[in-house]
C-alpha cells in the first residue's frame, strides 16, 4: 500500500487544531497559559490530569501518562490505523493527500469503511422516510408529536419492507457483502444475505463525535416476528455499554450549562421529546442497560471535577423502571455529580407527557426530581408496613446498607434522619443499624462497588511500547540544587522555545545540567535544528533517549507560570539567560583554579585572564538584560 508523503503528514497535523479533536470528546478548560485540561479520556478519575496544549499539538495526562499528537490521540480512541488518522483528519480539513511514487489513494480499509457504510445507510434510511411505503413510520412519527423537521434534526429513517433493498443501494455504492457484514447491516440465513433492519422505522446512533456507527430500530408491522427494538450487533465500532443516543446532540449544552446537567431517558423517542421541548442535555442508553462505561463516557463530557454537575434519571414509576433506578444506583458512587430521579405523574414518560401536556410538562419534569438515595430508600422500604414493629424492623434493615454505603461524612447524618423520620424510629437506633452494616461492609473487605486505587502507568507516548527500567517523572526529580531552575527552564523552552531569541536558545541549551535526566532533554533540545518550526518540541520529545522521554513529555504539559504569553516569554528568557549566567560563573570558577597552577607571564595565564575579562562582561550584559 503507498504510503503518504511525509510532507503532507505534516500539513494535515499542521492544519489541525488538536484541542477541536479532543474537544469532541472530552470537556476542556483552561489550565493555564496555553493549556486545556480536562478527565483523561484513557483511564478513570475524578480529577483532570489531561492536558492538551493546542500550539505544540500535544497532549499528556499526568495520572496514566498516556501522551502524543493528535494521530496518537485518534488511534487510541478509535483504534485506526496511522494511515486511518491521517485520512480521516485530512478529509476533515480538506486537504488532498499524496503519496509515495505518485500512486493514487489507497482504497480506505477497516474500520474508516465501517463508518463510511452506516453513514451511506443513514443516508439510505432518511431518503426512504420519504417513499410511499413510509407512510405507516411517518404515522407513527406523527401519532408521537414529531413532525419532518424533528425526523430530519434526529436523522430518523425508514428501513423498506424488502428483503434486499438497502443491500443493493450500499453495494451500488462500492460496499462489499463483507464490509455491511461488519458493520451489522445484513445477516446471513438460508436464503442468502439480507438487510438486518426492514419494515422500521430507524434512528441512527452516532457517537459522542457525530459518526453513525449503528442503529436502532422500531417494528412497525403486526406481521414482523422480531422484537419491538433491534440495535445494530456489537461491531468494531459500535459497542453498546459505550454508546449513549443523543450525545453528539447534548454534549455542547452539557458542557455549558451552570450547572452541568444530564438527564437520563430510557428510550430514542424520548430524547427526541425532550430536545424538542428545550431539555437539550438529554441522553439515552441503546438497548442496555446504564453502567460504568456510559458513566466514564458522561464524567468526561461534563468535565465533572466538583460536586456542582446534576444527573437526572428518567424511569417509568412502574417496577421496571424502580429496577432500573435500583442499578443505577450501583453506579451512585462513581460520579462526582450529585444524581436524581425524576418520574413523571402518572408514570408518563416523556415522549407520552409531551404529548399529553406539553413541552412546559417536560421542562417541569426536572422540578420533580428527588436525590437517587432518596429515592432508593423510599423504594426500599416500600413493601413494608410501618404500622407494625416488625415491619418498621424489617425496613430498617433493607434500608441501612444503602445508608451504609454514603462515604460523605456530611451527608450520611442528614440521610440517617431521613430514614429515621420516615420508619417514625429513634435516630440513635437507626444510626446503630447502619453502623452495624458499615462495619459489616468493611470486615468483609472491599465490595463490589469499591475499585482498587488505580495504578499510573508508565508514562509514555500513545502506542509506544513501555520503557524497560524506572521511568523519571517530574514527581521523582530532587527538589533542590540546580534541579528547580533546570526543570523550570526546560519548561519554558520546550513550550515557548519559538518565540525566544535563536542564539539566546542555543547559547542556554548548550551548556550541560547538573541533573542527567534533565540532561538528556536538553541534549535533544539541543540537537533539534530549526526550533521555529512547528512540531520542533515533539520532534526534540521524541528524540529524547529512555527512560527520560516520558520526562521531557510533562515538561512540555506542565503549567508554566505566567499570566499570559507575554509574561511566559519573558519568563522563559529570563530562565536562559539565568542558564547562561550559571554556565559563565561555572566557567570563570574553573579558570581561576587553572591560572594558578600556571606561571603569571605565561601564554597560557594571559590567555585565561582574557576570557575572564570577557566572561565578566557577558555575565554583566545578561544580569542588565
Amino acid at each position: 500500500m503507498p504510503r503518504i508523503l511525509q510532507a503532507d503528514v505534516d500539513e494535515v497535523k499542521a492544519r489541525t487544531n488538536i484541542a477541536d479533536i479532543v474537544g469532541e470528546r472530552v470537556s476542556l478548560k483552561s489550565a493555564g497559559v496555553g493549556s486545556l485540561k480536562g478527565l483523561c479520556p484513557f483511564h478513570d478519575e475524578k480529577s483532570p490530569s489531561f492536558h492538551v496544549r493546542p500550539q505544540v499539538g500535544y497532549y499528556h495526562c499526568f495520572g496514566c501518562g498516556a501522551s502524543g499528537d493528535v494521530y496518537s490521540f485518534l488511534r487510541e480512541m478509535d483504534h485506526v490505523s496511522f494511515t486511518e488518522a491521517v485520512e480521516r483528519l485530512a478529509a476533515r480539513v480538506g486537504y488532498t493527500l499524496h503519496y509515495e511514487d505518485g500512486g493514487p489513494a489507497p482504497e480506505s480499509s477497516g474500520r474508516s469503511r465501517l463508518y463510511a457504510a452506516n453513514t451511506a445507510a443513514a443516508e439510505f434510511f432518511r431518503g426512504q422516510l420519504l417513499s410511499p411505503e413510509a407512510e405507516s413510520a411517518r404515522a407513527f412519527l406523527g401519532q408521537r408529536g414529531f413532525d419532518a423537521g424533528a425526523a430530519a434534526h434526529f436523522g430518523v429513517g425508514y428501513a423498506p419492507r424488502g428483503w434486499d433493498g438497502m443491500l443493493k443501494a450500499l453495494s451500488a455504492q462500492g460496499f462489499t457483502r463483507d464490509e455491511l457484514t461488519a458493520a451489522g447491516l445484513v445477516s446471513a440465513g438460508q436464503r442468502g444475505v439480507y438487510d438486518r433492519f426492514r419494515g422500521r422505522v430507524v434512528w441512527p446512533i452516532r457517537d459522542v463525535t457525530g459518526q453513525t456507527i449503528g442503529f436502532g430500530a422500531r417494528k412497525l408491522y403486526d406481521d414482523d416476528q422480531g422484537p419491538k427494538y433491534l440495535n445494530t450487533p456489537e461491531t468494531p465500532i459500535y459497542k453498546k455499554a459505550q454508546v449513549l443516543y443523543g450525545l453528539d446532540l447534548a454534549k455542547r449544552d452539557i458542557s455549558r450549562g451552570d450547572p452541568k446537567r444530564v438527564v437520563v431517558v430510557e428510550g430514542y423517542t424520548d430524547v427526541m421529546a425532550c430536545h424538542l421541548a428545550g431539555v437539550t442535555t438529554a441522553i439515552a442508553t441503546c438497548g442496555t442497560a446504564f453502567g460504568a462505561e456510559h458513566i466514564k463516557l458522561l464524567r468526561r463530557v461534563m468535565g465533572d471535577d466538583s460536586a456542582s454537575g446534576e444527573v437526572v434519571f428518567t424511569f417509568d414509576g412502574d417496577e421496571a423502571g424502580q429496577k432500573a433506578a435500583l442499578r443505577a444506583f450501583a453506579e451512585d458512587d462513581r460520579f462526582n455529580a450529585q444524581t436524581f430521579v425524576a418520574v413523571a405523574p402518572d408514570g408518563l414518560d416523556p415522549c407520552d407527557l409531551r404529548l399529553q401536556r406539553g413541552d412546559q410538562a417536560v421542562r417541569g419534569l426536572m422540578s420533580t426530581k428527588v436525590p437517587m438515595f432518596e429515592f432508593v430508600i423510599d423504594r426500599k422500604i416500600a413493601s413494608f408496613d410501618l404500622g407494625t414493629a416488625e415491619g418498621r424492623v424489617g425496613a430498617l434493615r433493607a434500608a441501612a446498607p444503602i445508608v451504609a454505603e454514603i462515604r460523605d461524612p456530611l451527608l450520611r447524618p442528614e440521610y440517617e434522619r431521613i430514614l429515621a423520620r420516615r420508619l417514625g424510629m429513634d435516630p440513635t437506633d437507626v444510626h446503630a443499624e447502619v453502623r452495624r452494616h458499615e462495619r459489616r461492609r468493611r470486615e468483609g473487605g472491599a465490595s463490589g462497588r469499591e475499585q482498587a486505587p488505580a495504578q499510573a502507568a508508565a508514562p509514555q507516548l500513545a502506542g509506544e511500547a513501555p520503557a524497560a527500567g524506572p521511568v523519571v517523572t517530574l514527581a521523582s526529580l530532587p527538589r533542590t540544587g540546580d534541579a528547580p531552575l533546570e526543570r523550570d527552564a526546560l519548561m519554558g523552552v520546550l513550550q515557548y522555545g519559538h518565540q525566544l531569541d535563536a542564539d539566546l536558545l542555543q547559547r542556554a541549551v548548550g551548556m550541560p545540567f547538573a541533573v542527567p535526566a534533565l540532561d538528556a532533554v536538553r541534549e535533544a533540545i539541543a540537537q533539534v535544528p530549526d526550533r521555529r518550526r512547528p512540531g520542533w518540541a515533539l520532534q526534540a520529545v521524541d528524540a529524547v533517549r529512555e527512560p527520560y522521554r516520558a520526562l521531557a513529555g510533562e515538561l512540555l504539559m506542565a503549567a508554566f507560570p505566567a499570566r499570559n504569553e507575554e509574561g511566559a516569554r519573558a519568563s522563559a528568557t529570563d530562565l536562559c539567560r539565568r542558564l547562561i549566567v550559571r554556565g559563565l560563573e561555572r566557567e570563570k570558577s574553573e579558570l581561576l583554579g587553572a591560572i594558578q597552577r600556571l606561571p603569571a607571564d605565561s601564554d597560557g595565564a594571559r590567555a585565561i585572564a582574557r576570557r575572564l575579562v570577557e566572561i565578566d562582561a557577558e555575565r554583566q550584559r545578561h544580569l542588565e538584560s
